[in-house]
């Protein structure tokens, strides 16, 4: 067995100061680095996801819903699309970017810098378990976690390592990855 940690958008749009902060963003990048530093050889990968809009379309909106629709975040190459600086990311491996020219939600949307799939880099590897953790619970790390699942990887989300946008929408996201059989571990931050 084989586990990798996926570590979901930790970047400088989605921390606090950002175009669109999760409150508690940025203590949650200070935690992934600290379980990092002392966890020795608990995952023998560790990759990251990062939005990468382009011209993602009606993802971004003037007036956005929230729901299908947001203010301009994570734009490929700008400084809002760079990992947050209390994320330490000297154990990652690989980068996966999601959502040049659409909505992309989960990782395994994403590509990586030989566009490589994540579900193919990981089984590539030889991973058969992941960890979940990152920005925001309700919204990427869901959708990472149940496309891990659907993949056939053994998934955990790290929720105490998760940050939420808001208490239903989190709730909810929790619910749905219980239903599809994902263990979780302790709670979310959710300031909001």
């Amino acid at each position: 067995m084989s586990r990798a940690l996926i570590i979901v958008d930790v970047q400088n749009d989605f921390c606090e100061g950002g175009s669109l902060a999760v409150a508690g963003g940025a203590a949650v990048a200070k935690g992934i680095s600290l379980v990092l530093d002392k966890a020795g050889d608990r995952w023998k990968h560790v990759v990251a996801t990062k939005d990468w809009h382009i011209d993602p379309g009606s993802h971004f909106s003037e007036t956005p819903d929230y729901v299908d629709s947001w203010p301009v975040h994570c734009v490929a190459g700008s400084p809002g699309s760079d990992f947050h600086p209390e994320l330490v990311t000297d154990r990652v491996e690989a980068v996966f970017h999601k959502g040049e020219y659409e909505a992309a939600y989960s990782g395994f949307e994403g590509h990586g810098e030989g566009g490589e799939t994540l579900a193919g880099w990981l089984r590539g590897k030889g991973v058969t378990e992941v960890e979940v953790v990152g920005i925001a619970t309700d919204h990427c790390v869901r959708a990472t976690a149940l496309d891990a699942a659907k993949e056939g990887f053994t998934t955990t989300v790290l929720l105490e390592l998760t940050a939420g946008v808001a208490r239903a929408t989190t709730d909810a996201a929790i619910e749905q990855l219980r239903a599809a059989a994902i263990e979780t571990t302790g709670s979310p931050v959710v300031d909001a």
